[in-house]
């Protein structure tokens, strides 16, 4: 008897540790990530040092960070710091509202033309096309910038929120020349609907930022207990060339767009990183290398 108390002992002390231990992987792994979703804004400057934020980066193993800047320009001082490190895209946000009219402005299409023009911004986004707020995706604005996107080869970075995945199927599918990247993998969407937009829109890619303990109530990938759900679990292995990662670190996350006050965002990135690497750990090790940071470098790498 005591020698069975012992080995059971033994057992849970040893699944301890490996619970507590960083996920470890054969080859390569997850000594690295990918993190495609990344903001630099002016009210996360006013907690987080530029340098401080790429030692964030690299403490965590990030070594292909995303960045969009509000305002745009704000990406290049991060990729300035790490130029190997940092992609800079070209947000279209300038001032604190921007994201809920962001299609209305005239000069839009003009001032991303000459941004990508100049070969420092590698993509488009985020764009927010939210029902309630921005127009249809015809509206010229928005189709111009699916067509830039197209001229420059450079990936557009879609935030959508609807209950079907119909609105993003349309513009992929009206704009088959236009890669783009699919925000928290629609946002609200459930598996089935990732998964049709997947099947009819051979150009979308998608990134599962924010489906996590923190945001998205009711949409999150992970249970309670940080398990992988068996539908998301089927979906991102069946597209395991098509999933990547984010971390969108903005905070509080209770507030659709904290303006007026200081965004901590970067101050979690951890957080939101152990959540990927948990449930990347649950996936086979190929699957787990593609997501978690080899797709992210063939989408945006390969451009070069």
């Amino acid at each position: 008897m005591i020698r069975h108390f012992e080995t059971y002992v033994i057992s849970a002390l040893l699944s301890l540790i490996a619970l507590l231990s960083p996920p470890s992987f054969s080859g390569e792994g997850l000594t690295k990530l990918a993190d495609t979703h990344l903001h630099w804004k002016w009210n996360q400057k006013e907690v987080t040092e530029p340098e401080q934020a790429i030692k964030i980066l690299r403490d965590n193993q990030v070594t292909l960070a995303v960045v969009t800047g509000t305002p745009p320009e704000l990406a290049l001082e991060l990729h300035q710091l790490a130029p190997e490190l940092v992609i800079p895209i070209y947000g279209v946000y300038q001032g604190r509202i921007d994201w809920s009219n962001w299609y209305r402005d005239k000069s839009m299409v003009g001032r991303v033309r000459q941004a990508l023009a100049t070969g420092r911004y590698r993509g488009i986004g985020e764009l927010h096309m939210i029902g309630g707020f921005v127009s249809d995706w015809k509206h010229p604005n928005i189709a111009a910038l699916f067509q830039l996107a197209a001229d420059f080869n450079v990936p557009v970075l879609v935030h959508t929120e609807f209950s079907r995945a119909n609105y993003l199927i349309g513009f992929c599918s009206a704009h088959p020349k236009t890669r783009f990247l699919w925000a928290h993998a629609g946002s609200v969407l459930p598996p089935v609907e990732v998964a049709r937009a997947l099947d009819q829109c051979a150009n979308l890619s998608v990134e599962l930022s924010a489906r996590d303990p923190w945001r998205h109530v009711g949409m999150r990938i992970a249970d309670e207990s940080g398990r992988l759900k068996k539908e998301w679990h089927d979906l991102v292995i069946s597209y395991a060339d098509r999933f990547m990662i984010g971390s969108d670190p903005v905070w509080p996350v209770e507030q659709l767009n904290p303006w007026d006050e200081p965004d901590t965002g970067w101050q979690h990135l951890t957080r939101f990183l152990n959540f990927h690497r948990n449930w990347l750990e649950q996936l086979p090790d190929e699957v787990a290398q593609k997501v978690g940071y080899q797709n992210a470098f063939d989408y945006f790498k390969s451009q070069k």
